[in-house]
């Protein structure tokens, strides 16, 4: 499978888990922070499908942007998981697991945009 078919696939996870909080926000009692996290998820699942596409398709630097992309991987589903376990379970990830992934992400989003300044043309 290839790093893209990957991307895509954990995009599909966190997009299914995304809508999951949400129901789960609806029908008990979760507030806020499962509604946070159910954001986190629903949010960039789609970003990183684009991102994938756009390694494809544009003149973005591919290491710069696949690290970007999971990134927005890791950092949203780290976030999210430790809330939500906080939230449901009073259990988290590990300490501090919340804030890295939330700092992961705004890093992620920063290797993304740094990719397209620094994209290279590709042969003709």
């Amino acid at each position: 499978m290839t790093a893209t078919r990957l991307m895509i696939v954990a995009a599909g996870l966190m997009g299914a888990a995304g809508v999951a909080l949400l129901a789960v926000t609806a029908h008990a009692s979760g507030g806020p922070a499962l509604q946070s996290a159910a954001l986190m998820l629903g949010l960039h699942a789609p970003a990183v499908v684009a991102v994938a596409c756009a390694r494809k398709a544009l003149d973005i630097h591919d290491m710069m942007s696949r690290l970007a992309a999971w990134g927005l991987i890791v950092g949203p589903s780290l976030f999210s998981l430790d809330v939500a376990g906080r939230t449901l379970a009073d259990q988290g990830v590990f300490p501090m697991a919340a804030p890295f992934g939330g700092g992961a992400t705004i890093f992620a989003w920063l290797g993304l945009g740094l990719s397209a300044m620094f994209g290279r043309r590709r042969a003709a």
